[in-house]
């Protein structure tokens, strides 16, 4: 496994880092408890150090279960990293939209960050993860109803308190970054990339670079998409997200496995899966520190981690890229 620090700070992580999203069941149909801990336990003795989870992954059950995974773990060796600033249980903020809990009732998620909040999030993850401190802490979305720097100056007492060693953000943009950055030090920002999904190459990416900035890229694989799993006429589970998602639809879906056939004998040249292919291609992009990869069972983490042994040369890079760009 490889390592690499965000941003200026002392913090490594670890390239390929577990994504808690689905083990906390919410909008991925379900999870199984026990292959979700046992996921991230292998991931562990694979080398992935670093869990990214958040509150509403399951309305606390994904920060529960990173704490049940990690509880016998040297907590020196493992970074958590988590998020704030989406309420399912207190309407304020910008309304984000309507869902469903666990057990399929209707719930309203709100972006809110406001300064009480931010403090009382920060209580609640650090009692669920069963620690004293949070390696990376990062806003989940942008929240327009409370000021950038209430926000992280609320974040500014979380660090003094030694509550949170590192601060960084999700889904914003370079003026957002640059005015949270008046108020602390930003080490990152967690942002959605993959081979289909490349806005944030525009500006984002760009930005972070010259600023020295780390990319956490989410959704890598685009959510399973380039797994070459999703084939034509796939069925979901009920209450799993992707079904709805433009990525998903039947044309986009041919699409994209049309260009997977493409890498398949690069892919099995090098004996590894296209989803091993595509996490490697992703972490040798210009920008991108991080690729955070959900794992259902100890299996797919184990594979996830491999990704790390595929070696690609600069040449087979180019190739893969001259693919990308013509989809």
């Amino acid at each position: 496994m490889e390592y690499r620090a965000l941003g200026n700070s002392n913090l490594n992580v670890s390239v390929i880092t577990f994504g808690a999203w689905a083990a906390g069941g919410w909008m991925w149909g379900s999870t199984d408890r026990k292959e979700a801990i046992q996921a991230i336990r292998a991931a562990y003795e694979m080398g992935v150090t670093s869990v990214d989870t958040a509150p509403v992954y399951g309305q606390g059950t994904s920060e529960e279960i990173v704490a049940e995974a990690i509880r016998d773990l040297p907590r020196d060796r493992v970074q958590i990293l988590t998020k704030f600033g989406l309420r399912w249980d207190l309407a304020a903020g910008d309304f984000h939209f309507h869902s469903q809990n666990n057990a399929g009732e209707p719930i309203d998620i709100y972006k809110y960050a406001g300064k009480e909040s931010v403090m009382y999030e920060c209580e609640q993850s650090l009692k669920r993860l069963g620690t004293d401190y949070i390696d990376l802490y990062q806003i989940h979305w942008p929240d327009s109803t409370t000021p950038i720097d209430e926000t992280f100056e609320a974040l500014g007492r979380l660090v003094e308190a030694g509550k949170v060693r590192h601060v960084g953000v999700c889904n914003y943009d370079p003026e957002q970054m640059a005015e949270a950055e008046k108020s602390i030090a930003l080490v990152s920002n967690q942002i959605p990339f993959s081979m289909v999904n490349r806005g944030v190459e525009e500006r984002t990416i760009p930005y972070c670079i010259d600023n020295r900035k780390s990319v956490l890229a989410y959704s890598p694989l685009q959510r399973g998409l380039l797994s070459g799993k999703i084939r034509d006429g796939h069925m979901f589970q009920p209450g799993d997200h992707r079904q709805n998602l433009p990525h998903f639809q039947p044309d986009f879906v041919k699409k994209t496995n049309a260009f997977l056939d493409q890498l398949r004998p690069l892919a099995a040249d090098k004996g590894a899966t296209l989803s091993q292919l595509v996490l490697r291609w992703t972490i040798e992009r210009p920008g991108i520190t991080v690729a955070l990869v959900g794992a259902r069972n100890a299996e797919q983490a184990v594979q996830n981690a491999q990704a790390m042994q595929v070696e690609l040369s600069r040449e087979e890079m180019n190739w893969i890229s001259g693919l990308v760009d013509a989809l």
